[in-house]
């Protein structure tokens, strides 16, 4: 299968709804409030996305920076029929492509995919950091 990645401004709320369920992070997202999708796409900075042949939506890497010093990956989501063949790797590859060397690569992972990002984290370049904080939302 080959997978086309790009980054994408303008993507619409059905293909990021679509990547958030078959990936499994839509249990982790307001997915059933579409006003809250639609203002989490128009206030992201950066987004990149994995498209097979079809142009169907794999994967997407959708990013919050300023472009010069710091970026926060906000979602890393992966179609879990393609999870474990590197798409992910890959998203996060092209999004520091984007950023460049100056630009600080933060990502917060969801609990049950921090089992992966221990193991697979360092052969990627990611450097595990104990000093997150964080104020949960309420909704």
């Amino acid at each position: 299968m080959t997978i086309r990645y790009q980054r994408e401004d303008g993507l619409s709320a059905a293909d990021y709804l679509a990547v958030l369920h078959a990936s499994g992070l839509a249990e982790r997202r307001p997915v059933d409030e579409i006003e809250r999708v639609i203002a989490t796409l128009k206030a992201s900075d950066l987004i990149v996305t994995a498209r097979d042949e079809a142009g169907r939506i794999v994967g997407v890497s959708r990013n919050i920076t300023d472009f010069v010093i710091s970026c926060y990956c906000a979602d890393l989501a992966v179609d879990r029929a393609l999870q474990g063949r590197g798409v992910g790797t890959r998203l996060l590859g092209e999004t520091k492509a984007i950023l460049g060397d100056g630009v600080t690569l933060v990502l917060l992972a969801a609990p049950e995919a921090e089992s992966f990002y221990v193991h697979a984290g360092p052969r990627i370049g990611l450097k595990r950091n104990e000093k997150a904080f964080e104020i949960k939302r309420l909704r």
